[in-house]
């Protein structure tokens, strides 16, 4: 909602930036996934395959008259599953002067359980190509085919991996665990009828424990639409080398309309206080 505290009427246009007049332009430019994060000005994540916009917004021009205010609606439309789907959204008043910036952020999954939490281990930059393999007689033909085309294809779907870095502080009077977070989720939507609930269970237990991690819950449920919060906690073993960071895997499988399996690697790392 946009409330006009002025004594004015106030002229409006909701502008994306995904929809641009100057976006092909801009894109010219060096792609920011070679580029820090510190020098990223493109607010523009994944787009959707089908060429319409991935968030829309309504209504996008008008008039607020004085003292008066004007809701909006953002719809959010994706295609395909992405963490990584994002837009700018510009207020701008009487064609010209930018009043607010709002970042749009949104994620879309196939399935209605996920798990979050630890440092992205995926692209958060995606291609809009989708590429096939050939047919067998363009190959023989050899009509726009590469001299060495490779194509890989699996059977089953590898573990999604989710690194959690733990740093334990050291030379700290009182030191206290590293600590860090899984997040469990069951997403509430009609387009899955199942109200089952989300099962969860984490493998090597006892490992973890011998590497000196504790996991406050290694099984459990998620209802659809909660969000369960695993915390985790680490304190260097008596052989671990502050030179050598300890890494363990494990496998958290999520059980619900589907299986799934993620791979956890938990790292843990000295740190000094100094």
């Amino acid at each position: 909602q946009i409330q006009n505290t002025s004594t004015l009427t106030l002229r409006y246009s909701m502008q994306l930036d995904s929809l641009s007049s100057t976006r092909d332009k801009d894109q010219q430019r060096i792609p920011s996934f070679i580029m820090s994060s510190l020098q990223r000005t493109e607010f523009v994540g994944t787009q959707n395959y089908n060429g319409l916009s991935v968030f829309s917004i309504f209504p996008t021009e008008g008039e607020i008259v004085a003292g008066k205010s004007q809701d909006f609606t953002v719809a959010f439309s994706p295609d395909h599953e992405s963490l990584y789907y994002s837009d700018c959204l510009k207020v701008v008043l009487f064609g010209k002067e930018i009043a607010h910036v709002i970042r749009l952020k949104g994620a879309a999954r196939e399935h209605p359980m996920f798990v979050e939490g630890g440092v992205p281990l995926d692209v958060p930059i995606e291609s809009l190509a989708v590429t096939s393999p050939p047919s067998s007689q363009e190959a023989l033909n050899g009509g726009n085919v590469l001299p060495l085309t490779l194509y890989y294809t699996t059977l089953q779907e590898p573990a999604k991996s989710i690194l959690l870095i733990l740093e334990y502080i050291e030379g700290e009077s009182s030191p206290a665990p590293a600590r860090a977070e899984l997040k469990v989720g069951s997403i509430q939507t009609a387009q899955f009828a199942s109200k089952k609930s989300v099962e969860f269970s984490l493998e090597s237990p006892p490992l973890l424990q011998q590497k000196g991690f504790t996991i406050e819950a290694v099984k459990g449920t998620v209802e659809r639409g909660q969000v369960k919060c695993i915390g985790v906690s680490w304190v260097p073993p008596a052989d671990f080398r502050p030179d050598d960071p300890l890494l363990v895997t494990a496998l958290l499988t999520l059980k619900g309309d589907i299986k799934e399996t993620y791979r956890i690697l938990f790292m843990g790392k000295v740190v000094s206080a100094y």
